[in-house]
């Protein structure tokens, strides 16, 4: 996909993997439209993001009106992409991981919304932990 892009920085993409939710296409003034607070998560065992919370559902707080485009999923998981964690009813992407990478998991929500410097949150914790054990490969 040479032109995939985010139609919120490209409007008129001809592939946009980030694109707003169907029901906000037709909407002309999005004040009040994001998709803000707290939402549960399902996560898929085996892969990073449930390793990393140790728990099948998960909640995280969210604060944006853009998603990924479900038309495009079944190329990214040939391409290599995991949708390891996503909303309950299967929907809304949430997480994404790339299978043989050690470390790239990437999310919809904020995790820093909810990380404290005595908790901090578990996608953050585990992202330093591998980092730590590579460098000690080096």
């Amino acid at each position: 996909l040479p032109e995939a892009h985010s139609a919120e920085i490209q409007a008129d993409t001809p592939d946009p993997i980030i694109d707003l939710l169907p029901e906000q296409k037709d909407v002309e003034d999005l004040g009040g439209t994001l998709r803000l607070g707290l939402y549960p998560c399902k996560l898929i065992e085996g892969t990073k993001a449930y390793e990393a919370y140790n728990d099948e559902v998960v909640y995280e707080r969210h604060r944006h009106r853009y998603e990924f485009n479900n038309h495009y999923r079944q190329a990214m998981e040939e391409a290599g992409f995991v949708f390891s964690g996503t909303s309950p009813d299967g929907r809304l992407v949430e997480i994404v991981e790339l299978k043989d990478h050690p470390w790239f998991v990437a999310s919809q929500f904020h995790p820093e919304f909810t990380s404290r410097p005595n908790r901090p949150q578990p996608l953050f914790r585990d992202f330093v932990g591998m980092s730590l054990k590579r460098s000690e490969k080096l």
